[in-house]
């Protein structure tokens, strides 16, 4: 079985994050939603509400694609997670050049920590491409309208986060 993670915080999960899950699902059997825990973060969502609002993003694209999915909340090395979770390829969304380098320097240290886990890079789609969850949440925090960046059920949580 070919399983693959897909890391990150997920604060929140954004239209960004969701293309690239359905994008990686033909790429593998099982999909794990890696949902970090980061607390030098200082995430907006806890991790309990973070990992509810991907299961219930995932749950609509499971019933659209074939393959299964798996959210699974990490604290430790995302290496180690891999390892914990069976899987052979670490799945990371590209935005832009930016993101590369950050991701380039990440690739060769989990290939110093585990050379048998491949990393694959997906490029987000080109209407994705400016999505960050930083951004959402800014743009939330002042008012703003995120409804072209998530779905209609985090721009909910959003709206009542910062009522």
């Amino acid at each position: 079985m070919r399983i693959g993670l897909y890391p990150g915080t997920f604060d929140p999960v954004t239209l960004g994050h969701t293309d690239i899950i359905q994008r990686a699902m033909p790429l593998v059997d099982r999909l794990v939603i890696g949902v970090a825990i980061n607390r030098d973060k200082g995430p907006l969502f806890p991790l309990e509400e973070r990992v509810a609002m991907v299961e219930a993003e995932c749950a609509e694209i499971s019933a659209r694609v074939a393959g299964e999915i798996v959210v699974h909340p990490f604290e430790n090395l995302l290496i180690d997670c891999a390892r914990d979770v069976g899987a052979g390829v670490i799945i990371r969304g590209l935005r832009a050049v930016a993101d590369f380098e950050y991701e380039f320097q990440m690739v060769g240290m989990n290939r110093a920590l585990d050379s048998s886990i491949e990393t694959v890079f997906l490029m987000a789609d080109a209407r994705r491409q400016a999505i960050a969850s930083k951004l959402v949440k800014e743009i939330a925090r002042l008012g703003g309208d995120v409804s072209h960046f998530v779905t209609p059920a985090v721009n909910a949580a959003l709206r009542a986060r910062f009522a």
